[in-house]
């Protein structure tokens, strides 16, 4: 992922990132924000570390302070290597001597930070008592927005992640299901997302029959049947950005019954999906969706939000749930995914990656939202 992300930015786009990243936090009233290694580290730098160790590597960002990323001696090299190297001080620390010095130094004494949700309690806690007038809030509670709002290169590659899922989709929908266990068809999935160009598989959710009232079924052994419906939820990272893509599929001929649900739910898809525009907040969208579900008599069994945020991670801010007040703004990408859930029948769901234009919204997945019949 480092390479291909690093490769589509230059050090200038990385240092307009950190810019507005400690802008941003001293407009909340932060003293700075402290990136550990994760995909905010990768973001704003295009540094991943070669392993993830107990030793500290951390990117201290302040309002009129130079950027400096905290690394281990023996992974400095790797670190000046980064796309995003020129844009930062580096500051190594050797085996032995004391990694938080380097860190504390840089810091506000009685200052309050954004740190990285994905930090360890062990850097946390160390530089808290080095600190001890200090305090900390989780990056995602501080600036949840942060990576939410994607520019021209970001789109583009969010478009081709996109692109390649569906073409994942197309393939995976003339392969045998009948008599095949799901974690089979679930393999093919993978193995296709990666000829696609994928280099990270995050999902790839197979549920067939009763299964499928499960969002978050795992592949199993269960051997597809005809007459299953069978939801097919799968995604990655292709250059270092999100695809996410659902649809159900039916082995065979579905009763009329099973036409009708799936019918509902792409009708609440695509409800959600005019709901998008700039200005709206982000629960019109799930209210949206939820209003034709519910209209059909099935909003007991919609039972997720409506859709997550996507870019370098598959989940993260914004969410399209009821009571998330933000309003949507050109460049936001997420998705929009209604479900209808029958325990011990079967479930739907149809999902799309939206983006947010000027006028309204635009998708990212072009496949059908028909439901396919497999054999």
């Amino acid at each position: 992922m480092t390479g291909s992300t690093a490769a589509s930015f230059t050090a200038d786009d990385y240092r307009a990132r950190m810019e507005r990243a400690a802008r941003t936090a001293a407009e909340a009233g932060l003293a700075g924000l402290l990136v550990a290694p994760g995909p905010d580290l990768v973001w704003l730098t295009g540094y991943t570390p070669p392993a993830v160790t107990e030793r500290l590597t951390l990117l201290v960002l302040a309002a009129g302070q130079d950027p400096v990323l905290v690394v281990p001696a023996l992974e400095a090299p790797d670190a000046q290597k980064a796309a995003g190297a020129p844009a930062l001080t580096l500051r190594d620390w050797t085996d032995g001597k004391d990694p938080y010095a380097a860190t504390t130094a840089l810091l506000d004494a009685s200052g309050r930070f954004g740190i990285s949700d994905n930090a360890w309690a062990l850097h946390l806690l160390a530089l808290q008592q080095a600190v001890p007038g200090s305090s900390y809030t989780s990056l995602t509670e501080a600036l949840p927005m942060l990576r939410a709002v994607k520019d021209a290169a970001e789109l583009e590659l969010m478009t081709a992640a996109g692109a390649a899922a569906d073409a994942t989709f197309e393939e995976i929908r003339n392969v045998p299901f009948a008599g095949r266990r799901e974690a089979e068809v679930a393999a093919d999935l993978d193995r296709l997302l990666r000829r696609y160009g994928h280099e990270q598989v995050d999902f790839t959710i197979v549920a067939s029959g009763p299964n499928g009232a499960n969002p978050h079924h795992e592949a199993g052994g269960r051997v597809i049947e005809r007459g299953d419906m069978v939801v097919l939820d799968f995604g990655g990272l292709k250059d270092g950005y999100g695809s996410d893509t659902s649809r159900t599929v039916h082995v065979g001929e579905p009763t009329d019954e099973e036409r009708r649900v799936h019918d509902i739910v792409r009708e609440a898809q695509e409800a959600g999906f005019r709901a998008v525009r700039p200005g709206a907040a982000c629960q019109d969208v799930d209210r949206a969706a939820r209003a034709v579900i519910a209209g059909a008599g099935y909003g007991e069994y919609f039972i997720h939000r409506t859709g997550h945020g996507i870019g370098v991670t598959t989940h993260e801010p914004p969410y399209m749930i009821e009571g998330e007040e933000r309003h949507l703004v050109p460049g936001m990408c997420f998705s929009v995914e209604p479900g209808i859930y029958l325990p011990g029948r079967f479930g739907v769901r149809i999902e799309d990656i939206v983006t947010v234009t000027e006028d309204g919204g635009r998708r990212l997945n072009t496949t059908s939202r028909e439901l396919v019949i497999v054999e």
